[in-house]
């Protein structure tokens, strides 16, 4: 994926750095933070979906020292910093340059996921520009022992892939060669203009996943048995309420594409699925004036619900079918929510920030998120676990980075994330961290209380959750108190 793609989704190796703190303060600390570094330039990120793997590998992108040559100028904020970016696996304090698609010097690339053989999928800037769009043209690729493997497209000028599983099966989308005839439902997805499709990639052959009807469709989610996970357009009817045709996720196995449902409304999409083949996602209730979480499992969307009814939708499962993700509380913002055996635990902000949402969990039912101020800018990572919920920057030794979103969370209680310096040298620059577990110390009895939020916030939070949260509010159907503003 390009800059812009990555905005919404070995050659050198490079030490990674703990960020600095005396090495005293670090232990007394539940938590170490480690700043896996760039190949010279100022900044990481995540690609999409990204993850930190079960032995704690993270992937990501980060700024070489080549300035960009063909700079985008929209859809990629915060990646426009100037520099080009190469995909990166880091682990154990060693930052590992993928590369990209040859001239490699010059082109972006970003992974989506790295499998248990240690074979990375993503995309790649090919050189080309796309001619619809006058942007640099993306190839999905395969990052496999030092090659950068181009998988091409279904007939358009872009494709990117987001996942690939330990048999090599690569998941992801490619534009086709037909113009999209509805760019306004890309509203919620990416921002092409050729028709999108899900692929799958296997035996060095590209095969579209097809649709349930409409025009478009996307794959995003796969899990150990070659399920997949999307969502498509069921037919060719633009819909006031939602800007787009009607919209249902889906569950893809052995050639077929089954279309899972709504909970009533027109607009559905899948955020998680696990090795079960159970989905979660957010879907509109009839009207299309609300929203709900759902579970979808043994051939049932079942409605998770929401304390007062809200709008709401579920980001993440877990392998015990626990799930997580973020709901309209009673006082209008955010929070946090978390579903376990058909039971809903509220997971507030905490430390003084707006806004809470829960964006992944382990087997562990420890889940990870980020907080928002009122304004939806994102200002702080946090964790919820044993009843508590904590501010991230509380847990490590104090420095000028600032924690702004907890991503993923595997097993072993490694934290994948996003944040900032917020002073000295490396003031402004954005940067992915990692949290080592630090089991000597405990976490504290209490959650953690307001605190004054820092100067210096993260970039707006454009998650699929904000983002149709905002939609409904400004037609006044779902009360969100930060739209109001």
């Amino acid at each position: 994926m390009s800059k812009r793609l990555a905005a919404l989704i070995a050659a050198a190796i490079v030490p990674a750095l703990t960020v600095a703190a005396p090495a005293h303060a670090q232990t007394q600390y539940p938590y170490r933070l480690v700043d896996p570094g760039t190949f010279g330039g100022p900044g990481s990120f995540l690609g999409l979906p990204g993850a930190i793997t079960s032995n704690g590998t993270v992937m990501g992108t980060a700024d070489t020292t080549t300035p960009d040559p063909d700079l985008p100028t929209q859809f990629c904020a915060p990646f426009c910093d100037g520099y080009v970016q190469h995909a990166f696996a880091w682990r154990s304090g060693r930052l590992v340059d993928l590369g990209a698609l040859a001239p490699a010097a010059d082109n972006n690339s970003v992974i989506g996921q790295l499998n248990g053989n240690g074979v990375g999928a993503g995309a790649s800037e090919n050189g080309l520009i796309d001619p619809l769009t006058g942007a640099p043209a993306q190839e999905a690729t395969v990052f496999e022992h030092g090659r950068v493997i181009g998988l091409g497209t279904l007939g358009g000028h872009d494709s990117g892939a987001l996942d690939i599983n330990s048999h090599g099966q690569v998941i992801g989308f490619s534009t086709t060669s037909t113009r999209d005839p509805f760019p306004s439902e890309q509203q919620y997805y990416f921002p092409f203009v050729g028709e999108i499709r899900g692929f799958v990639w296997r035996d060095g052959v590209m095969r579209d996943l097809g649709t349930l009807g409409g025009p478009d469709a996307q794959s995003y989610l796969q899990n150990q048995r070659g399920q997949i996970a999307g969502w498509s357009d069921t037919n060719s009817r633009l819909h006031a309420a939602t800007g787009a045709p009607t919209i249902d996720p889906f569950l893809w196995q052995d050639g077929r594409m089954t279309d899972l449902g709504t909970l009533g409304g027109r607009l559905g999409f899948v955020n998680g699925l696990n090795d079960k083949g159970e989905v979660v996602g957010v879907s509109d209730l009839p009207g299309d004036q609300n929203a709900h979480p759902f579970l979808w499992r043994n051939g049932k969307m079942i409605d998770l619900g929401t304390p007062d009814g809200n709008f709401g939708g579920a980001s993440y499962i877990n392998q015990r079918g626990d799930a997580t993700g973020f709901y309209v509380a009673s006082d209008g913002n955010f929070h946090g929510i978390f579903w376990h055996h058909g039971k809903m635990v509220d997971l507030p902000p905490v430390g003084g920030a707006a806004e809470a949402f829960g964006n992944a969990i382990n087997d562990r039912d420890q889940v990870v998120g980020n907080q928002d101020d009122s304004n939806f800018n994102e200002v702080s990572a946090a964790l919820w676990t044993g009843g508590h919920g904590y501010d991230l920057n509380t847990l490590v030794a104090p420095s000028d980075f600032q924690m702004i979103s907890a991503d993923y969370i595997n097993n072993r209680g490694e934290i994948y994330g996003h944040g900032l310096y917020t002073s000295g040298p490396n003031a402004g620059d954005a940067r992915v961290f990692v949290l080592i577990r630090n089991p000597r110390v405990p976490l504290p009895p209490a959650s953690t209380p307001a605190r004054p939020l820092p100067a210096i916030t993260g970039p707006p939070d454009r998650r699929i959750s904000v983002v149709l949260a905002l939609h409904a509010a400004h037609r006044g159907s779902v009360s969100v108190a930060s739209a109001r503003h």
